[in-house]
């Protein structure tokens, strides 16, 4: 039986619900990177690091290849880019809600 489409859903947010995978992501959307670099600016074991891109790897969002004794990681597609953009707008919103809430609040006092 099909997974259903809600649930693939839940599955692929989940796989985007770690902070190294989506700096990852935000990285790889300036273009693609070898290991080394995203080492360089991400602060996380090189261990971490590879676990991390394997899971990125086996859901299919980014593809790597060996150039080489060096791995380079690419997005596979524009949409995570697209992705990407929309949690920002809506992290924006959200936080821009909080923040004329917050300012209600310090106005009432």
């Amino acid at each position: 039986m099909p997974v259903p489409l809600y649930q693939a859903k839940a599955e692929f947010f989940r796989m985007l619900g770690h902070p190294v995978r989506i700096r990852v992501l935000e990285l790889l959307a300036e273009g693609p990177k070898a290991v080394r670099e995203l080492l360089a600016e991400i602060e996380v074991e090189a261990s971490n690091l590879s676990q991390q891109l394997a899971v990125l790897r086996r859901s299919g969002i980014v593809t790597s290849t060996r150039e080489g004794s060096t791995v380079v990681y690419a997005l596979a597609g524009g949409d995570v880019v697209e992705l990407l953009r929309a949690a920002r707008r809506i992290l924006t919103e959200l936080l821009a809600d909080q923040n004329a809430l917050l300012t209600q609040l310090r106005d009432a006092e």
